[in-house]
């Protein structure tokens, strides 16, 4: 299950934010620290092809690939060393498959913030979480490479991953986060839960004229660049959950938007994770499986079940738009447009599979 955790500082909107996502009624509170646990919620993956397959198998029930995201508390500057309860709050984005960071970009003198000035710097906003992250994961390789050092004397194939290590720790030192170097491949490292490892995704909070500010859009995208940047009016957002569908389309392009900003964050977040969907259709159910980029149909199959992975014998897969023109799955075949696939196969994002396998007893 895709997980996201979204982080920043306090009253940059955080919690508003997750409220809107995920349909959510969470404290958002003007102080800092109204959240102390962590708020957790699953949402769905808006899948407009699964509607679609329903209709043809008799209204079957949809189920949706699924997104869980968790409401971090605040962190602030110091949260490496405790300030703010931080090493709790930095334990929660452990677990998560890519980080959200919430940036305020807009004035507003009411807001409180820990100089009650009301003044917003995203820059410094952004440097302070980073930092936070890049100290929290120094911590971790400082408790690490010692051990890891003795390990490289007995077993020299460890090697590699120590020198990956003193590099990583390197770029830290530097005040770089892992993400900022697309050519550092940290998967070796997945057992530390480094922080800085994981994806990035920014989601500047924006107010409604920010959403047609081009400039301030650009300005604030080089702030991060390479990294993903996201412009979303949390509070217009939040005004979209009350709202049928459509009004909520009216409302989005009444502020000159096409699609809400769970659609833009959830496709940031697979494009950010190399991510993507097949599907399943049945009488029984229509479905969506998160795969990975390249993964072969075997690697697919284990995603619904790890016996049709170690059993697997073919796909049989048919393209969605194929089987939608077709109008059935029986029509699709007797126009040639279904088709086996082996072990090989590397599964396509539109591709609408069935599964054959057998595990002997």
């Amino acid at each position: 299950m895709l997980s996201i955790a979204i982080v920043g500082l306090p009253n940059v909107g955080k919690s508003t934010l997750f409220n809107a996502l995920t349909d959510s009624n969470v404290l958002a509170a003007n102080y800092p620290f109204a959240t102390i646990e962590p708020n957790t919620g699953i949402v769905p993956v808006p899948d407009a092809r699964l509607q679609e397959l329903s209709k043809l198998y008799g209204n079957a029930p949809v189920k949706p690939a699924t997104v869980t995201f968790i409401d971090v508390a605040g962190l602030v500057k110091g949260a490496s060393e405790g300030e703010g309860l931080g090493n709790q709050f930095l334990s929660h984005i452990r677990a998560t498959n890519t980080v959200v960071q919430v940036v305020r970009a807009f004035s507003d003198s009411n807001i409180v913030t820990d100089e009650a000035t009301g003044q917003h710097d995203p820059k410094g906003d952004i440097e302070i979480i980073n930092t936070e992250l890049i100290l929290a994961d120094l911590q971790t390789i400082a408790k690490r490479l010692p051990k890891l050092e003795k390990e490289v004397r007995a077993n020299s194939k460890l090697k590699p991953e120590y020198d990956l290590l003193l590099s990583v720790r390197e770029l830290l030192d530097s005040g770089q986060p892992v993400w900022s170097q697309p050519s550092i491949d940290p998967s070796p490292l997945d057992g530390l839960f480094l922080l800085t490892a994981k994806p990035i995704i920014y989601v500047f909070n924006v107010d409604e004229n920010g959403l047609a500010n081009q400039a301030l859009q650009q300005m604030l995208a080089a702030l991060v660049a390479p990294c993903s940047a996201l412009f979303v009016c949390a509070k217009l957002e939040d005004e979209l959950r009350s709202l049928d569908a459509v009004d909520r389309t009216e409302l989005l392009e009444s502020y000159g938007q096409e699609e809400s900003g769970l659609n833009q964050l959830i496709r940031a977040a697979y494009d950010a994770l190399n991510l993507q969907s097949y599907l399943t259709a049945g009488e029984k159910e229509v479905r969506a499986w998160t795969i990975p980029k390249g993964s072969t149909a075997p690697q697919a199959a284990g995603v619904i079940h790890g016996d049709f992975e170690r059993g697997f014998i073919a796909a049989e897969i048919v393209d969605y738009n194929d089987l939608l023109a077709a109008s059935s799955l029986q029509a699709a075949r007797a126009a040639g447009k279904v088709r086996t696939e082996g072990k090989t196969y590397i599964m396509g994002p539109n591709d609408v599979v069935e599964f054959r396998f057998n595990v002997s007893r």
